[in-house]
């Protein structure tokens, strides 16, 4: 592979389509076309609103989360481990950009007790690769791993 070229990471099967709808915004709920989430949205307090509902970020971090968590599995798997006791946490920030919009930022933090330092590395690179959720964001928004 040519240093530096773009990866193609699109799926060449689609084996599952989630269908959510919003209705009203940040200000309204969203429900999922299989009635598995029916939640209501609400501005955070530091956007300026009440904060009486879930959000964009926390549903994103949530997802990501558990994305991550089964790829870490899975590629844990694929090499012989079981890594029963990990856990991973996301951390999703929004913010103004440069182009009078908004990004998002994420932090994920990996706990993978059960094997050493530098293992737990290599399994958290891999999964990186792995996960749908890291493929989407590569290099569209910054994310952060730390291992603890």
């Amino acid at each position: 592979m040519i240093e530096g070229a773009a990866v193609d990471t699109r799926p060449t099967k689609i084996m599952y389509v989630a269908e959510a709808t919003a209705h009203g915004g940040r200000n309204g709920y969203v429900t999922s076309q299989d009635g598995q989430i029916e939640l209501k949205v609400a501005m955070p307090p530091a956007l300026g609103g009440d904060g009486n509902g879930t959000n964009p970020e926390q549903l994103f971090a949530a997802g990501y989360s558990a994305c991550f968590h089964n790829a870490l599995i899975l590629v844990g798997n694929r090499s012989g481990y079981d890594l029963t006791g990990s856990t991973v946490a996301a951390k999703v920030g929004i913010g103004p950009n440069k182009q009078r919009g908004y990004g998002l930022a994420v932090a994920l933090s990996v706990s993978l007790p059960v094997v050493d330092a530098d293992l737990a590395a290599k399994l958290v690179d891999a999964a990186h690769e792995v996960c749908p959720y890291s493929n989407a964001t590569r290099g569209n928004i910054e994310v952060t791993i730390v291992l603890g």
